[in-house]
C-alpha cells in the first residue's frame, strides 16, 4: 500500500516537540480485557499466544478501542514476550498465573543455547500484523510498535514468569554479572531487530517498555537496564517511508532517574504516576517529549474525579509541546470502559 501522509498526526508532532493544536491521548493496554468486545474475540482462540499470533485477529484487536474512542494512536496487539517466546523458552499463560517459561534461563549452558531470533521467520507474525493494521488503519492515525526492555525480558526469562521478589535474576546479577550481560547484549540486539522490522513494516512510533527497571538500585538501572535501552536506541531506524519515526522509553518506577534515561538519545520519557509531571518537565522537558501520566487507578473514580485529575495533569505540564497524554502504567482489566471516554473526552475538552 502506499505511506501517504497521516491523517492525524498529533502522537508524532508531540514526540518530536512540534507545535500541536492540543496534547494527543493514547492508553497502555487501551487494546485489551477491559473491552467486552476483545473478551468475545479472546474466547475464539484457544490461548492468548494464538491470538497474537493471529494477523488478522491481531489487527481486529488494535482496531476495536478506536472504534469506541476518538484516540490519536493505535498501538499493536501483541506482547513483550514474543522475543523470548521465539528464543524457545516454552512459554505459556496460565489462567489467574500469567507467563510461565518451560525452560527458563539459569546457567551457562542455557544461555549458550540462546539465539537471536530470526524476525522473518520466527517472529513473522508480529509483523505481518503491523503491515494488516497498517492498511485497516488507512493512515487515519499512527501505529505505535513496542518491545520490551533487555531487563525486564531476562526477569521473566531467568525468574521461569511473574515474580514476587525477583531473587533467581538478582542473584545472577550479583553473583554472575557477566552471564546476566551475555544474556542482555543478546536480548538488545534482537530488540533492535525487531522493533526495527516493524518500523520497516509501518510503524510510525516505536515504544521499549521497561517495566521492572524500577527494581534496580541506580548503579545497577544504569548498569544492567538503561546502557542497553540506549543501545537500542542508538540501532533504531529514525526514518521510514511517512518519515521520522519517533522513540519512547517507559521505565516503571524511573523517576529517580530521569536525567539518565533523557540522555538516552531518546525522543520521549513515559512517566508512572509516581512523579508530577511538572517537575519531570522541568528536569527535562528542554531535552525530550513527555508521555503520561495519570494513575490508572483513577479510572474506578467518578466522572467528576477523573476529569479533575486529567485536568490537573495537562495543568501541571503547562504550556507548549512535548506532551503525550496516557496513564502512568497499564489499564486494569476491570475498568469500565465508560470510564475511558470520560478521560478522552477530558482531555480532548480541556482545549475547548
Amino acid at each position: 500500500m502506499p505511506f501517504d501522509a497521516l491523517e492525524n498526526d498529533r502522537l508524532i508532532r508531540a514526540l518530536l516537540k512540534q507545535p500541536v493544536d492540543r496534547t494527543p491521548i493514547w492508553i497502555m493496554r487501551q487494546a485489551g480485557r477491559y473491552l467486552p468486545e476483545y473478551r468475545e474475540i479472546r474466547k475464539s482462540v484457544p490461548n492468548f499466544m494464538s491470538l497474537c499470533q493471529n494477523p488478522k485477529l491481531a489487527c481486529e484487536v488494535t482496531l476495536q478501542p478506536l472504534e469506541r474512542f476518538d484516540l490519536d494512536a493505535a498501538i499493536l496487539f501483541s506482547d513483550i514476550l514474543t522475543i523470548p517466546h521465539a528464543m524457545g523458552l516454552g512459554l505459556h499463560f496460565a489462567e489467574g498465573e500469567g507467563p510461565i517459561f518451560d525452560h527458563p534461563i539459569r546457567n551457562a549452558a542455557d544461555v549458550k543455547r540462546l539465539k537471536v531470533p530470526d524476525v522473518k521467520n520466527d517472529l513473522g507474525y508480529v509483523i505481518d500484523a503491523v503491515t494488516t493494521i497498517k492498511y485497516a488503519l488507512k493512515n487515519r492515525v499512527p501505529l505505535i510498535g513496542f518491545a520490551g526492555s533487555p531487563w525486564t525480558l531476562a526477569t521473566y526469562m531467568i525468574e521461569g514468569g511473574s515474580s514476587k521478589n525477583f531473587s533467581k535474576i538478582k542473584a545472577m546479577l550479583y553473583s554472575t554479572p557477566e552471564l546476566l550481560h551475555d544474556v542482555l547484549s543478546l536480548l538488545a540486539e534482537s530488540v533492535t531487530q525487531y522493533l526495527n522490522a516493524q518500523i520497516n513494516a509501518g510503524a510510525n512510533a516505536v515504544m521499549i517498555f521497561d517495566t521492572w527497571g524500577g527494581l534496580l538500585t541506580e548503579p545497577a538501572y544504569l548498569e544492567f537496564s538503561l546502557t542497553y535501552m540506549q543501545k537500542i536506541v542508538a540501532g533504531l531506524i529514525k526514518h521510514n517511508h511517512q518519515g521520522v519515526v519517533p522513540n519512547i522509553l517507559f521505565t516503571k518506577g524511573g523517576g529517580l532517574w530521569l536525567e539518565h534515561i533523557a540522555a538516552t538519545g531518546c525522543n520521549a520519557v513515559g512517566l508512572d504516576w509516581m512523579i508530577n509531571i511538572g517537575d519531570a518537565k522541568r528536569r527535562i522537558g528542554n531535552q525530550v517529549a513527555l508521555q503520561g501520566n495519570l494513575d490508572p487507578a483513577v479510572l474506578y473514580g467518578t466522572p467528576e474525579v477523573i476529569q479533575k485529575e486529567a485536568k490537573q495533569i495537562l495543568k501541571d505540564f503547562g504550556k507548549g509541546t512535548g506532551h503525550v497524554f496516557n496513564l502512568g502504567h497499564g489499564i486494569h482489566p476491570d475498568i469500565d470502559p465508560e470510564r475511558v471516554k470520560v478521560l478522552v473526552d477530558a482531555v480532548k475538552g480541556f482545549y475547548d
